[in-house]
């Protein structure tokens, strides 16, 4: 849930400086990590708790990731407009909404794993 959330808040912001009309620079690379440095500093490690079955708390430690995230495409597109920053940002969205989508089969999956393992183990072993 952390990864879908991120990437949402990293495509936001994305989306806002294209919107902006900010192109991409080697200063809005810098602004990005000296904010997401900024944000590591400044976290705190008090738990918020449960806010819709959402764990605020832990999103709020891992708030720092969302501007480095946001960066990456500007490290892979340097020179990219405000447009295609704006592109990019529906992109990174793109991938958090994929990730959330396929939350259940990665569920099943773990599941399957641990059945397998515990069937190997046999009744002794629990």
């Amino acid at each position: 849930m952390q990864v879908t959330a991120l990437c949402l808040v990293a495509a936001g912001i994305l989306l806002a400086l294209g919107a902006a009309g900010i192109p991409a620079s080697p200063g809005l690379l810098v602004f990005l990590l000296a904010l997401s440095a900024g944000l590591y500093y400044t976290r705190t490690d008090a738990g918020a708790g449960r806010v819709l079955g959402i764990d605020v708390g832990s999103l709020l430690s891992a708030l720092w990731l969302a501007p480095a995230l946001a960066a990456l495409p500007l490290v892979l597109e340097p020179a990219a407009t405000a447009e295609e920053l704006q592109a990019l940002g529906g992109l990174v969205g793109l991938a958090g909404m994929l990730n959330y989508f396929l939350r259940p089969i990665y569920l099943l999956a773990y599941s399957l794993v641990e059945a397998v393992q515990q069937r190997q183990r046999g009744p002794t072993d629990r």
